[in-house]
């Protein structure tokens, strides 16, 4: 249930509150009512089936076995030095894979906000396959790092770790609104702010979501070498 409506359904508040404020302010932008309706059908009758399929045979799928013997009850994590705290880590792991996109993050969001042509598009195919293995990167490193600190609670510290480049990117998403943009009135702010939040909310998942299964790979790996007598 909140895989099929969790994510979906903020976004889809989140737009249709914006879009009542730009009703009000009578601007040809808004969408139609017609549409939003479409896209709530599109939602419930094609969005959310999918997602009950998917776990219905993601249900009966076979697990497969632990890369080797665990032990049932789980050993006390000790103390961790405070450059190994989760929140100070997490926020470390952000920063590379946002510098991986700094500079073409600048010229695509020139391109939709001040409606510049972009045509580089080779070198925005380059550019993700670097953030892709830069996300990566990090997250093992950092889960390796994590591991021999002997902290065996992984799963979602790589989740957090790449994905925390979505608050880098709304942050940048502020101080380009301060030196780019001349956007005067509460609702074109709102506008600028909401998209940028909802863009910054998909990137934090896309690169969570590669950090985390890169974690799990590697750990797969390590402990699968490990030979217990």
């Amino acid at each position: 249930m909140l895989t099929a409506t969790l994510y979906p359904g903020a976004i889809a508040a989140t737009l249709f509150v914006l879009n009542f404020f730009i009703w009000g302010q009578q601007s040809s932008g808004a969408i139609p009512f017609g549409t939003m309706v479409v896209l709530l059908l599109m939602w419930f009758g094609v969005s959310v089936p999918l997602v009950f399929a998917g776990a219905f045979f993601g249900f009966k799928a076979k697990l497969k076995d632990p890369p080797c013997r665990t032990n049932e009850i789980p050993r006390q994590v000790p103390e961790q030095a405070w450059y190994m705290v989760g929140a100070f880590n997490v926020l470390m792991g952000g920063i590379l894979p946002f510098g991986a996109i700094f500079i073409e993050l600048f010229f695509i969001m020139t391109s939709v906000w001040l409606q510049r042509f972009y045509y580089v598009f080779g070198f925005l195919a380059l550019v993700l396959l670097i953030l892709i293995i830069t996300c990566a990167e990090i997250s093992i490193v950092l889960c390796y790092f994590q591991l021999c600190n002997e902290d065996y609670n992984w799963w979602w510290r790589a989740f957090l770790t790449s994905g925390s480049s979505g608050l880098y990117l709304f942050g940048y998403s502020i101080m380009y609104f301060h030196s780019q943009l001349e956007i005067d009135g509460f609702v074109p702010t709102l506008m600028y702010f909401t998209y940028m939040a909802v863009f910054s909310t998909l990137f934090f998942l896309v690169t969570g979501t590669i950090g985390f299964y890169s974690c799990q790979k590697f750990v797969w790996a390590i402990y699968a070498a490990i030979k217990v007598d």
